[in-house]
């Protein structure tokens, strides 16, 4: 199968399926916190849908260790919840994300149809988190493109890896967030039918992958993700997860970033954790599916280059 996106946004493929925040309502505040302990906050258009978010996402993270971000958005109750959404994290592979993203930006600016070399590349990095597909597109775009598509989706505050280690960009919840939010609704940074491509990829993650943000997600929803994991001498292991969830009368998507994990199981548990909470309280009358939780703990491998020598612990 082959895919070519041009200016128009048009994906030419056999068989492709075509498939910014809204006026906040009612804000619960949050008790008092010190600097060192932010506690979640939301808000929503729904009544009592944001103190049983706040109670439950903040219940799921009791007793955990590492240091949690969380983002939400639900297009439908008009939705949001935050904790740490300005904090940084070594984004690991969650940027691949952002590299298609980046890919697809250039090829609508400059009228440039994806080859079958990218779409094989593209595919491997996202439904199987492939290392080196995303080494050779990272090197083919350079730092300059992938910044000047941060600038026009206003992810601010995300600064790419330097020396080529994709996987050491720095990234936030509120910037992720904002990069959900073009995956999954009309805009002028990303075709509709870029957004259809990286979706579909999202979709077709490999079984062992779909840890994290799908947790608890309901039977009615098509689910969308992105992992990550590193482990480094400093902070443990960092897991993240960013998900996108559709259909069923449903549009919502979260990312949950962690690190200082004693391990990568630890960290895919306190996402799940989350996950369940925010997927039970959306959908109340769905019955969740089972999703994998990983049994192994992998560790992602930055790119080797000749010219610097970083150290994974």
């Amino acid at each position: 199968m082959s895919y070519r996106i041009g200016r128009s946004g048009r994906v030419a493929a056999a068989g492709l399926a075509v498939g910014v925040l809204a006026p906040l309502g009612a804000v619960v505040a949050a008790a008092p916190a010190s600097a060192a302990t932010p506690t979640v906050t939301c808000t929503s258009a729904k009544s009592g849908l944001a103190a049983k978010l706040q109670k439950d996402i903040t219940t799921a993270l009791k007793n955990r260790k590492g240091t949690v971000a969380v983002g939400l958005y639900d297009r439908a109750t008009k939705t949001t919840c935050s904790l740490r959404s300005t904090s940084a994290y070594d984004s690991a592979s969650v940027v691949k994300a952002t590299v298609l993203a980046t890919l697809l930006w250039d090829n609508k600016k400059h009228n440039r149809y994806l080859t079958q070399r990218e779409i094989d590349l593209t595919t491997a990095m996202i439904t199987k988190s492939d290392n080196n597909a995303t080494t050779t597109l990272w090197r083919q775009l350079g730092v300059t493109k992938v910044k000047n598509f941060l600038a026009a989706a206003k992810m601010t505050k995300t600064v790419p890896g330097s020396g080529g280690y994709w996987g050491l960009t720095q990234i936030n919840v509120q910037d992720e967030q904002k990069l959900l939010a073009l995956f999954t609704a009309k805009n002028t940074v990303l075709s509709d039918n870029s957004r259809a491509y990286i979706l579909k990829l999202m979709n077709k993650v490999v079984s062992s992958q779909r840890w994290g943000t799908p947790a608890g997600a309901p039977t009615s929803v098509k689910v969308h993700v992105k992992n990550g994991w590193l482990s480094r001498s400093t902070h443990g292991w960092r897991v993240h997860s960013i998900g996108a969830f559709q259909g069923g009368g449903h549009d919502y998507y979260m990312s949950v970033l962690t690190h200082g994990n004693s391990s990568m199981n630890y960290g895919v548990a306190t996402i799940q954790a989350v996950a369940k909470a925010i997927h039970k309280d959306l959908t109340p009358t769905t019955v969740a599916t089972q999703r994998y939780a990983p049994t192994t703990a992998p560790k992602e491998v930055l790119p080797p280059l000749p010219t610097r020598n970083v150290a994974e612990g």
